[in-house]
């Protein structure tokens, strides 16, 4: 019901912009490309983004500027001085787009069982929200999932493979 509201709302503001003639009215005498917290944001050739266009833009940016994932030791869930680096980061991130959230998943690399791996890719993602929630983010932003040894980001049986695939990745969910 909240989605139709906002849907409504959003499309409500859209027709407004699309009354107004002139572009610094249309952009509040804002100039460059970007996007905003609403519902709607400005394609930098024109137009409004769609709602999928506007996430996949913010996740890019969480990605590049941000830092989406965390790296954990073999049989870790403790937090580097790196990894809380990266999340106060994406602390700082959820500060700026309150209505954002993120679904934090966790990660292991091949050793061990099925059932192990998925106990501890959940131990790195609950680590990891317990650290934003230190930080003043709400737990009600944030969720968590597992996916154990199933989704490695690097193949190979070697340390390097290894290292990449021990982790807890943030996703935008909205």
């Amino acid at each position: 019901m909240r989605r139709i509201v906002v849907s409504f709302t959003a499309l409500t503001a859209l027709m407004a912009v699309a009354a107004c003639s002139d572009q610094a009215q249309q952009t509040g005498g804002a100039t460059g490309a970007g996007y905003n917290t609403g519902t709607t944001a400005q394609r930098p050739t024109g137009g409004v983004m769609s709602e999928a266009e506007r996430l996949a833009q913010m996740q890019r940016e969480f990605q590049t500027s941000v830092g989406d994932r965390v790296y954990f030791g073999t049989d870790s869930q403790s937090l580097s001085a790196d990894a809380k680096a990266t999340l106060d980061r994406q602390a700082a991130f959820l500060r700026r787009y309150p209505t954002v959230m993120l679904r934090i998943e966790g990660h292991a690399d091949e050793r061990g069982t099925r059932e192990y791996n998925l106990a501890l890719g959940d131990r790195r993602a609950q680590s990891a929200k317990e650290y934003l929630m230190a930080q003043g983010v709400q737990g009600s932003r944030l969720s968590t999932s597992t996916y154990g040894k199933e989704r490695p980001e690097a193949n190979g049986s070697n340390e390097q493979a290894w290292a990449q695939n021990r982790r807890a990745v943030s996703v935008i969910a909205q």
